[in-house]
């Protein structure tokens, strides 16, 4: 037995290590890539690359691409113009719902700022658009691929109602033939109670053009676009870095009911051409989900940097060349918390736009083997949550659950245990016999355990069993959106989904470990598990010095491994040590009268030696 819990200890310690060993080597912090975009100061709109083309290719007009078309530029800027045809200046739209406040500005019609009502970050309003050193501008319109300048001349601004406004312009450009007219618009509609909105974008050239087929270059396999529209360059909340531990990005799409994560090239962009159902940058616990209505169109993601945001987040959906002199093209836009009760709505018709069968939700959904052990767990947490309130008591009842549910396995593991006690004599008997013949004394050994009913695996099984619910509770505890921002116990633990701490270091960070804060958890969590191995050890085993060494050496190792796990997991585990020890107590006295016995027949069978008679002088 003692064999079998220091293999079971060491591997525990082995699979603990080698996750976070492997998430650091496939899940490192993206690369920084080539330079971001620069915001333009002009008004022309040109076909041409902007400063920042992902693949570096020069201006299209100079490579000769497209020479049917040579810049677009508003048709109002020219020189005989009216003036009241003019936008003044730049003007911003406010559209607040009960769940948002929207900010979009005239220049290139796009969104500014996008906060959410009921969460906060850092006090504040969580803000979904966030951008480096310029102002950001999401939801961009260019003419040609991902590569063009986006549009920022200032739009006409038509207010429809409380949720839903229009930003619209002429424009023209040079061709061959004779100058085409047409005009853009971008239309937005908002609903009071959700995270999504629908956005429109018509071209309409009348008699004028014949199509829109915007070249800019051959780098993407890209024929032509009418136009990309651009989502980023980064969604919020606010981070200090895309550590892949407190907070990442994933690039997912849907198509034909299969969920897949994109890969990022930023070097030669991976043009997604399966017209996906929709997709997704998905961050910790928020998420941008798009939904294109559109017979055919291509999608990029890009994680390419731009100054003062080192680590950005992109989607690039590209509306193919249009035969046609006008189209009016649907996208709808999910911009919000990545959480079940937000995103369910969408497959059940229980929404402004009546979308069923979506399967949104599955931008929330973990991949991997234990899946289904963590949605298990997170059904149960909510269940105990919606009983008491607190997601900390949720954690400790979730905690007692378990150990009631494995309370069968950890009494077979003690009685085990005193079955080993029982045999421990004769196995040490075979040991010295057999000591030069281990195959014999294997067999040996083999046919012992099998004539005692003896498994030499029962007592490890417990502790066995419980490493993959370590793991699933370290994704929900780290991913559950429920548990940002969930108190359990004021100005000590204010979040469980982050570390606790009791003091900052300010402008200090400790040498090797690279700690910042002080933490209280862990010291309490190692107290439990020396007071656990305290408990738990067998009589046997307390003169064992390799017992020993785990014994003390284990929490330690531990308690390094999870000083900055999320607070709601050192909870769990805390509790449990508390639990298995009440419960090893009780189990204890169980089987105290089967010790006493135990201990009876050994004595008994030992033999009885008479003391030698003294000779008479």
């Amino acid at each position: 037995m003692e064999k079998n819990t220091i293999l079971a200890i060491v591997l525990s310690v082995a699979v603990v290590l080698g996750f976070y060993f492997i998430q650091g080597i496939f899940s490192p912090p993206k690369p920084d890539g080539a330079a971001g975009r620069s915001e333009s100061q002009g008004s022309s709109v040109s076909a041409a690359p902007a400063a920042d083309s992902l693949s570096g290719i020069p201006d299209s007009r100079e490579a000769g691409i497209n020479p049917a078309v040579s810049a677009v530029r508003p048709e109002d800027e020219a020189a005989d113009a009216p003036a009241e045809n003019i936008p003044a200046a730049e003007q911003r739209v406010i559209i607040n719902t009960d769940l948002l406040t929207v900010t979009l500005s005239n220049a290139g019609g796009d969104i500014v700022s996008w906060k959410l009502k009921g969460h906060n970050d850092g006090g504040e309003p969580v803000e979904m658009v966030l951008a480096g050193d310029t102002e950001p501008h999401s939801f961009t319109v260019a003419f040609g691929d991902q590569n063009a300048r986006p549009v920022d001349s200032l739009f006409h601004v038509r207010r429809l109602s409380d949720y839903s406004v229009e930003f619209y312009r002429d424009f023209t450009f040079a061709s061959e033939a004779s100058p085409g007219r047409f005009t853009l618009t971008k239309r937005y509609d908002f609903k009071p109670n959700e995270f999504m909105f629908e956005l429109t974008i018509s071209l309409d050239g009348g008699h004028s053009v014949s199509g829109f087929n915007f070249k800019t270059d051959n780098s993407t396999g890209i024929s032509g676009a009418a136009y990309t529209l651009g989502i980023g360059p980064q969604i919020g909340p606010s981070f200090e870095k895309l550590d892949q531990r407190y907070e990442y990005r994933q690039y997912i799409t849907y198509t034909n009911g299969k969920r897949r994560l994109e890969k990022i090239n930023n070097e030669r962009p991976n043009v997604i051409n399966s017209r996906p159902s929709w997709a997704a940058i998905a961050g910790k616990y928020f998420t941008l989900i798009a939904i294109p209505y559109l017979a055919q169109y291509d999608m990029i993601f890009s994680s390419r940097p731009e100054p003062g945001l080192p680590s950005a987040s992109r989607l690039y959906i590209i509306r193919p060349p249009l035969a046609a002199s006008r189209a009016d093209d649907t996208y709808r836009f999910y911009l919000g918390p990545k959480n079940q009760e937000s995103l369910a709505i969408y497959n059940n018709g229980k929404n402004g736009f009546n979308l069923q069968d979506t399967q949104l939700i599955e931008a929330a959904n973990t991949k991997g083997f234990l899946s289904p052990l963590e949605r298990l767990l997170k059904w149960m947490l909510l269940m105990f949550y919606r009983i008491i309130p607190n997601y900390g008591v949720a954690i400790i009842l979730l905690t007692l659950l378990v150990k009631v549910v494995f309370f069968p396995l950890t009494k077979k593991s003690s009685e085990s245990t005193l079955r080993m006690q029982a045999i421990s004599p004769k196995i040490k008997e075979l040991q010295a016999k057999y000591k030069d013949n281990p195959q014999k004394m294997n067999a040996e050994m083999a046919a012992l355990y099998k004539k005692e009913g003896y498994n030499p695996l029962s007592g490890c099984l417990p502790m066995l069993l419980q490493i993959p619910i370590f793991f699933a509770m370290y994704n929900l505890f780290n991913n559950h959106f429920d548990l940002r921002g969930a108190m359990f116990i004021p100005k000590w633990i204010p979040d469980l989904s982050l570390p606790e701490s009791i003091y900052h270091f300010s402008n200090f960070r400790m040498p090797f470990l690279g700690w910042t804060d002080l933490r209280l958890l862990p010291f309490i969590y190692v107290g439990s598990q020396l007071m656990y191995g305290k408990v738990t050890q067998t009589p046997d085993q307390q003169g064992n010095s390799q017992m020993k060494m785990m014994l003390y050496a284990m929490p330690v190792i531990f308690f390094f491994i999870l000083y900055d796990v999320p607070s709601g997991l050192l909870i769990y585990w805390i509790f449990s040590n508390i639990l298995t020890m009440v419960q090893q107590v009780a189990i204890n006295k169980y089987l105290a009268p089967r010790r006493a016995a135990q201990a009876a027949a050994a004595a008994a069978s030992e033999p009885v030696i008479a003391p030698k008679k003294k000779k008479r002088k």
